[in-house]
């Protein structure tokens, strides 16, 4: 790779304690380990402003922007504009200021931009590579939320998904390639564009990967707290104020567990993650289902949980909830929208099933066989430290990257 990268991500990749932060954290010290690597992105948190020096150690020069516009503020923005309010909620003067700046100062010889919010800060006039990173297809997701919603909600989410859609599809064919995190997801956005866009978008799979030195069952302590439940524990961990999040966690604590404990009646369910709604904290301690939120390592819990139970109805791109578990040696039941990208076999190194029923008794037969357990979690763990290490799933971007490669559409904006 010659010349510089701008990298604009729409979170702070650091700490990187959710999905998308997971992913853009490494592909930013991947990036970094290119070339020199310029950074634009916004904190949403103290926590994630407390993170800055690590930024400043990866990033030759950087622009951290905390995001406070209120979400009516960015709907009433978005209606004005005709666009969506994702792109609203991430617009920044200063953000755009400073890519104006550093593409005049610096020898910018390639744009990746994270997430389809960042998209709208990449001038039609700039001549070098552009990496569009989607990760999954917000649109879509969106749809779903519409077409399972009703009332004012529902016109917000189906508006939103149809907005987004014209926007992807405008990001894919600007780009000299477009990156998801699976090949289902690949599939699925080139399927929704139309055919003269389809010809000019270079649409890939980038897959997540897991750091398995990190997520290894050797190194963490299980949890004492969790240790002291009596019976099999069962687990989910996730960003829980993200909507999926909640429905699977409300899914698995209404429908599932009752069907599992009229078999298995010591099982209980543990939901760990931050943010949890208040409908899901008044259940704490209701019928062996516990809220646990935000705690300071995942790893001591999923190695004091005997399975993981991920049933997602609304699932885009790989799960890294599904990863670390799987790294930490434990038995996975998941819905197959959950298992997506992650490219491994039912039965062999997770169990996948769609209905509650379906989903219910795999659960009750692996909770009742110890060993195919055990040899499920250790099947699991051996897949992702051989197949899915980032160094390898992230070797692509210096060729990617590479200037002498021919765009596809990129002056088509």
């Amino acid at each position: 790779m010659s010349g510089e990268v701008l990298f604009l991500a729409h979170r702070m990749p650091f700490p990187p304690d959710r999905g998308d932060k997971i992913r853009s954290s490494h592909v930013l010290r991947h990036l970094s380990g290119l070339g020199p690597v310029h950074v634009a992105t916004f904190a949403e948190s103290a926590a994630d402003l407390a993170q800055e020096p690590v930024l400043a150690g990866l990033a030759a020069s950087h622009c951290l922007v905390r995001r406070t516009k209120p979400l009516a503020l960015a709907g009433a923005e978005a209606l004005l504009r005709g666009q969506p309010v994702s792109l609203a909620a991430f617009h920044s003067s200063r953000i755009a200021a400073y890519v104006e700046r550093v593409l005049k100062e610096r020898d910018i010889s390639a744009i990746y931009a994270f997430s389809g919010q960042m998209g709208q800060y990449v001038p039609a006039r700039f001549s070098g590579r552009v990496i569009t990173d989607l990760v999954d297809v917000d649109s879509a997701k969106f749809e779903a939320y519409g077409a399972a919603g009703s009332g004012p909600r529902a016109w917000i989410d189906l508006r939103e998904g149809r907005l987004l859609k014209a926007e992807e599809a405008r990001l894919a064919v600007r780009s000299d390639c477009c990156l998801f995190v699976s090949q289902e997801e690949a599939d699925l956005f080139s399927g929704r564009l139309a055919p003269e866009q389809r010809g000019k978008a270079d649409v890939r799979a980038l897959r997540n990967g897991i750091d398995s030195t990190v997520f290894d069952p050797a190194v963490a302590a299980p949890e004492a707290r969790l240790l002291a439940m009596p019976g099999p524990r069962l687990i989910f961990t996730g960003q829980m104020d993200y909507a999926p999040n909640i429905a699977a966690a409300e899914r698995a604590i209404e429908r599932l567990m009752p069907l599992i404990r009229a078999q298995v009646p010591e099982a209980s369910f543990h939901v760990v993650g931050r943010n949890p709604p208040e409908s899901l904290k008044a259940r704490h301690g209701a019928n062996d289902c516990y809220i646990w939120g935000e705690v300071p390592d995942i790893r001591t819990w999923l190695a004091a949980a005997d399975l993981a139970l991920v049933p997602l109805e609304i699932a885009r791109g790989v799960q890294n909830k599904v990863l670390e578990a799987m790294a930490m040696e434990l038995p996975v039941v998941l819905t197959p929208g959950a298992a997506t990208g992650i490219s491994a076999c039912d039965g062999q190194h997770l169990s996948i099933a769609e209905s509650d029923e379906d989903l219910a008794r795999r659960v009750i037969d692996l909770l009742g066989d110890p060993a195919a357990k055990a040899r499920i979690g250790k099947a699991a763990r051996r897949f992702v430290v051989e197949q899915l290490g980032w160094q390898a799933t992230l070797a692509p971007l210096a060729d990617l990257l590479a200037p002498g490669r021919e765009g596809q559409g990129r002056h088509a904006a």
